[in-house]
């Protein structure tokens, strides 16, 4: 089965692409993982923010309270 790709509502076949477009494809193949591992690693970091956060309110609350609420 041919691989396609599409670019402003075109579809080419990839089989068919000059040797310089097969190296543009390739770089944007790379740039786009690039960008989805950004993007992943983005979540991770968000999550442990936030994470680090919630053991900075509860500290907090546990020194203004006089108790220790840690596990």
């Amino acid at each position: 089965m041919a691989q396609k790709i599409s670019i402003d509502d075109r579809e080419y076949d990839i089989n068919n692409l000059s040797d310089t477009a097969n190296k543009f494809f390739e770089q944007l193949r790379g740039v786009d993982i690039a960008i989805n591992e950004k993007n992943n690693l983005s979540a991770i970091l968000l999550k442990a923010k936030r994470a680090y956060i919630a053991d900075l309110k509860s500290e907090m609350l546990s020194q203004k309270a006089g108790l220790d609420f840690s596990e």
